[in-house]
């Protein structure tokens, strides 16, 4: 059986899509020195108001849109925990990944009044083709063979998103924004000393990540899993970071290996479908996650090694 036909390939870019939005949330975060490990959390709460304000106002577009918003307000309230209480931003954000699995069930109860018995964990019914993100086929792209059957047809927040490496580039390399984040993340005091505000630019970094991690949430329930099903996000916002390690905190290199990622996850979903024991293709992408780990971890070592001893010459 050919596993690598034009529909896995088309899968690649489907399934990294959110990804690639969580991965760019991180890189904009690493780069104002805030580590928000609350991806997962934050992409799994937008993942569930997006899909119900797109049940009950009957348009995709707002749903979309009330994800960002949630997105944002957690990120956000993420960040007062952390900048103005002084807690730590890794156990914050490891309780805004509590609050993505057990809140966001606790909630679905509360507003749609499932028992048990009714599956209360799922609300796959709730989204159907009209509330779902819609699909865009490209002119003259979609007729072209094989390429076509691989670039177009996809959901537009697929083509947002790699849009939106090429912002986030111009962002944080091209405005006066990204220079300040990139001074705070740097040296927080040298910036402090020349008139930036460290705690605004730490706020403002935090919002933006929480917006695009909002995306992809909004994505999962939406177009990818058309409803919200308990902790449906399934690492992704932890493989992020691992693909925002792993790309060098760079936007290019973050997508590059949001797209390795996403191939892994295609990899296994193709190889499952042919009869291979599920239990054992499951933890492929992660697997993969580990080894991409380690050898970006060698590669640094090695490039480190070379700085040293070029200095030394």
């Amino acid at each position: 059986m050919n596993i690598f036909t034009t529909a896995f390939f088309f899968s690649i870019f489907r399934i990294a899509t959110p990804i690639l939005l969580a991965t760019l949330a991180a890189v904009i975060g690493e780069k104002g020195g805030v580590s928000n490990i609350g991806l997962e959390g934050i992409m799994m709460m937008s993942a569930l108001f997006g899909s119900l304000t797109a049940y009950w106002t009957g348009q995709w577009w707002i749903g979309v849109l009330a994800a960002m918003v949630v997105g944002c307000a957690e990120a956000l309230l993420m960040g007062f925990f952390a900048f103005k209480l002084k807690t730590d931003i890794i156990l914050t954000g490891t309780a805004v990944n509590m609050i993505g699995s057990g809140g966001t069930l606790f909630l679905v109860k509360v507003i749609t009044q499932a028992t048990e018995g009714q599956s209360y964990a799922s609300t796959t019914g709730l989204i159907t083709k009209i509330h779902q993100i819609p699909s865009l086929n490209i002119p003259l792209i979609k007729d072209i063979p094989v390429i076509g059957k691989v670039i177009s047809g996809h959901s537009i927040l697929t083509y947002i998103a790699f849009l939106l490496v090429w912002l986030t580039a111009i962002l944080l390399y091209k405005t006066p924004l990204g220079l300040n984040i990139r001074s705070v993340g740097e040296n927080p005091n040298a910036a402090s000393s020349v008139g930036v505000s460290v705690n605004r630019i730490r706020y403002i970094t935090i919002g933006i990540g929480g917006i695009l991690a909002g995306l992809g949430g909004a994505y999962m329930s939406m177009y990818y899993a058309m409803g919200w099903s308990l902790d449906m996000v399934a690492g992704r916002g932890f493989i992020a970071l691992a693909a925002q390690s792993m790309g060098g905190g760079e936007p290019l290199g973050s997508m590059f290996a949001a797209l390795i990622f996403g191939f892994a996850q295609a990899l296994g979903i193709k190889v499952s479908s042919t009869g291979v024991d599920s239990n054992l293709v499951a933890p492929i992408p992660y697997i993969v996650t580990i080894l991409a780990l380690i050898v970006f971890a060698l590669l640094q070592r090695r490039n480190e090694k070379k700085r040293h001893d070029n200095a030394l010459e």
